[in-house]
């Protein structure tokens, strides 16, 4: 069995669930996006980890209001303080956690034609 690994940017073992120290410097550093694919490009980076992160998706609106149709793109300070808020939690909260191994649970899987899926229940 493996003893830890990496997984989804976070370094998984048996004791503890933390943030790929690699994957914070590179979301850290990420500058503002200064146009409007930068943004898209932002947001679906993002996109993954809004249903972990809790309270995300309302951070992120300012942002969005700039991919609306005939949205200028005016990079203000909401806007800048979203994007500073969204890389605070992203390199800051833990996405994944363990489970309490002291109480019971259920892996529940379900197969397709081309893929296979599984909750923790």
């Amino acid at each position: 069995m493996v003893e830890e690994g990496i997984v989804l940017g976070h370094k998984i073992s048996k004791n503890v669930i933390e943030v790929d120290k690699a994957k914070i410097g590179v979301i850290s550093k990420l500058p503002p996006p200064t146009s409007v694919n930068g943004v898209w490009s932002f947001l679906s980076h993002i996109g993954f980890y809004e249903h972990f992160c809790k309270d995300i998706s309302k951070v992120v609106n300012p942002l969005r209001k700039l991919l609306e149709k005939d949205a200028k793109l005016h990079f203000n300070d909401d806007c800048m303080r979203a994007f500073e808020l969204i890389n605070h939690k992203l390199t800051t909260t833990p996405i994944i956690t363990a489970p309490n191994w002291s109480i019971p649970f259920e892996l529940m899987c379900d197969t397709r034609d081309v893929a296979v899926g599984t909750v923790l229940g």
